[in-house]
């Protein structure tokens, strides 16, 4: 203990000042309770080492770490001369637990007071700024720099880099790296995430060959900018590479790997890096079980997600505060993967019975973790799992902060209930621009593009001001509904109204609404006048519009760049092998599935589910593994007969495979949708509505069967497909057969 240390009046005269001082520097090296630092506080009081100014910035520091603002304010107020380094420690110290606009106060107090910044003040006020946007104040502190000759530093230089690249402002960062005289590992590191951020990937190669030195950090942010822009692959590929030829793993590079094989479902590679995590002895850090959690979770293996989750240590009583706090919030984090992992399963009883546990034992149920589940059921389109949750969270009585209320509205329209999204949405005590995004987005999940731009225009008029997320929800309604001149007239404004920079998803949803609309020429002009012939995701846009229209010709063109970009992805070569094979090019088709075999690339196949009462049954096409089968076989070729008599006839292009007609009819009859909607309508009463999940986007002739079953039925019958929702109705769809 401290006492022990500095007992005796005599160890604290002015002979022993030094060795305070030097007591001081240790205690600041680690993580310091508060009652410990009170104890040093007053012990320095006691022997009057307050009134030395190094002493007294070694106390205030102290404070800091500790989180006690009181303290530290209340010291640094009685301070009878507060030089620069007691006004840095407290402007960096808010600026680190991002209470930026504290930070920014006393900035600008400080020099009402008339001192004067150093290099590490502006540091921690240009990361301030570009922490909280404030590209004013930012460029205020800047100019400053440069008004009083200010000799910047390396790390002052990497400041300002950084708070432009935070800020958007690429072209003012890239001319301030272009201008040092010296750069470190850490400004090549700040240019190379930049270049990631706006899609630049040929540029950031560029400047990763030529880092003098690739540092971890290097490794990582290469790593995480190809994954964060859908390049899984790539980003796999330079792990590789980073085992050949760049530094050990640290931690977070290992959480990254877990994460992208996590994405691709890699269970084997997953293992591996399981094994090399264990060798090193990195098992027992808490955010990397989380990793794992999730990877295993992700790539289906249940069972050693629960081992590793019902060996995480709880949080020990003699932790510090600090540490103790992070641990809390790991093992929150760890509770809410395993029930996402266990609604991503369709393992939901499992889920729910955790989510209750977790409640039992006390573990910390806050706004945050309630915002994982939700978004989980979500994504699993499973409606009463989400519900019970938003249950739970109002009787709990968590108040609905921006971001829970916005995760709750986009659960509801996920899940096929548009309606109850809007209620949420319209009971919203606080709406911003993420809740407004949340339910535009919604509406253009749903194909309702018109209510979506008349809801934009509602939260322009209350001055809420849209950012790039809530362009893509707007111009992916515009897409899904067809309407191409206001598609061009959003992707305008975006633009020169509002100076977002277009990014892969804004050009990905310009190239679905002209394919979709079948406007071929005005997508090749897109796609070579704005650049962007890099992005694989605007070629998959493009692939899947020439299925729609059967464009042979420009679809072989997508095919050849897509393969070119991603060899090793299935979607271009499924998506062409599709189109030869609707427009009976059966050697082309077979060709094309030659090819993947040779690749050892495999189709994802394709599933429905559906959730009756709370388990999720899953569906393949002529699965035959459900216990009822007979009956769902026998039920559903009586509900074909009955659509036959109303006339439906068999859309047998569709078959994507060489065979007979009757052959064809029999492979139609019994798509995986079909399967879950025939269960669905034998399990329930009569006049239930259906809610049916798709992996993959449905095909016409589904499409049209379904259209007559809910009439033959009375049935409302709500499928989520890949790319959108269909609501059917008396024999009608939500989408107008535009999709």
């Amino acid at each position: 203990m401290l006492q022990s240390s500095y007992n005796s009046n005599s160890f604290f005269n002015p002979s022993k000042f030094q060795t305070f001082i030097h007591l001081l520097k240790n205690f600041a090296k680690t993580a310091t309770p508060l009652l410990e630092v009170d104890l040093l506080h007053s012990q320095a009081i006691k022997v009057g080492f307050m009134q030395n100014p190094e002493v007294g910035c070694g106390i205030l520091n102290l404070y800091v770490k500790c989180r006690s603002f009181d303290s530290a304010l209340q010291l640094f107020d009685l301070s009878p001369k507060r030089d620069v380094r007691a006004w840095t420690i407290l402007i960096a110290g808010y600026t680190h637990t991002g209470l930026s606009k504290i930070a920014l106060e006393l900035f600008c107090q400080m020099q009402t007071e008339g001192v004067s910044p150093n290099c590490f003040t502006l540091a921690s006020i240009l990361k301030c700024c570009a922490g909280a946007g404030n590209l004013k104040m930012g460029k205020e502190a800047h100019g400053w720099i440069i008004r009083n000759g200010i000799e910047l530093d390396v790390v002052l230089e990497n400041s300002i880099i950084d708070f432009y690249v935070k800020c958007g402002v690429f072209s003012y960062a890239r001319r301030v790296f272009e201008m040092m005289d010296e750069m470190d590992t850490v400004s090549w590191n700040i240019m190379i995430g930049a270049c990631l951020q706006t899609g630049n990937f040929e540029r950031s190669m560029e400047l990763f060959k030529r880092l003098p030195f690739r540092d971890v950090a290097s490794w990582n942010t290469m790593i995480v900018g190809q994954m964060r822009n859908g390049f899984d692959r790539a980003a796999l590929e330079l792990l590789y590479q980073m085992t050949e030829i760049g530094p050990k793993f640290n931690k977070f590079t290992f959480s990254v790997a877990l994460g992208v094989v996590a994405t691709l479902e890699m269970l084997e590679i997953g293992r591996q890096i399981h094994a090399q995590v264990l060798r090193i002895g990195f098992q027992y850090d808490l955010f990397i079980r989380n990793s794992l959690i999730d990877m295993y979770c992700k790539c289906g293996a249940m069972e050693h997600a629960t081992t590793i989750f019902n060996e995480m240590p709880l949080c020990s009583e003699n932790m510090h505060n600090s540490t103790k706090f992070d641990g809390l919030q790991s093992n929150t984090v760890s509770w809410s993967t395993m029930i996402a992992g266990y609604i991503q399963a369709g393992r939901c009883e499992d889920a729910l019975n955790l989510f209750h546990k977790m409640h039992s034992d006390g573990v910390n149920v806050d706004p945050f973790t309630f915002t994982s589940i939700i978004s989980a059921c979500a994504s699993a389109g499973i409606l009463e799992q989400g519900k019970q949750i938003h249950a739970r969270i109002e009787k709990c009585g968590h108040k609905l902060d921006v971001f829970l209320a916005s995760s709750i509205i986009d659960m509801y329209a996920k899940c096929g209930s548009i309606d109850d999204a809007r209620a949420v949405f319209d009971r919203a005590p606080v709406r911003t621009v993420v809740t407004w995004t949340a339910i535009l987005s919604g509406y253009a999940l749903h194909g309702q593009g018109r209510e979506a731009i008349q809801l934009f225009g509602l939260m322009l008029k209350e001055d809420i001001r849209p950012n790039e997320i809530t362009f893509v929800g707007i111009l992916s309604a515009c897409s899904h509904a067809g309407l191409v001149e206001e598609g061009h007239t959003y992707f305008k404004s975006m633009q020169e109204e509002y100076g977002i920079v277009p990014d892969v998803e804004h050009f990905t949803c310009m190239v679905d609404l002209l394919g979709r609309a079948g406007r071929f020429d005005e997508v090749k002009v897109f796609i070579c006048s704005m650049g962007i012939a890099h992005l694989s995701a605007a070629w998959q846009a493009l692939l899947s519009a020439c299925r729609i229209h059967n464009n042979i010709e420009m679809g072989k063109w997508a095919s050849k760049k897509l393969a070119e970009l991603e060899p090793h992805t299935a979607g271009s070569y499924v998506l062409l092998s599709n189109i030869c094979a609707t427009t009976r090019r059966w050697e082309e088709a077979a060709k094309m599935r030659k090819l993947m075999q040779e690749r050892g690339i495999r189709k994802e196949p394709g599933r429905s589910w559906i959730q009756l009462k709370s388990k999720v049954y899953t569906f393949v096409v002529g699965d035959r593994s459900h216990p009822q089968s007979a009956e769902i076989y026998l039920y559903l070729e009586r509900l074909l007969g009955r659509i036959k008599e109303m006339g439906y006839s068999t859309d047998t292009k569709m078959v994507l495979h060489d065979v007979e007609e009757e052959q064809r009819e029999v492979l139609l009859s019994f798509h995986s949708e079909k399967l879950a909607i025939a269960y669905g309508m034998m399990s329930t009463a009569c006049g239930t509505p259906i809610r049916v999940m798709k992996n993959l986007r449905v095909c016409a002739d589904c499409h049209t069967a379904i259209k007559y079953i809910s009439r033959v039925d009375g049935r409302e019958i709500m499928l989520r497909d890949a790319h959108r929702f269909h609501c059917f109705k008396n024999g009608e769809c939500s989408c107008g057969d535009y999709w």
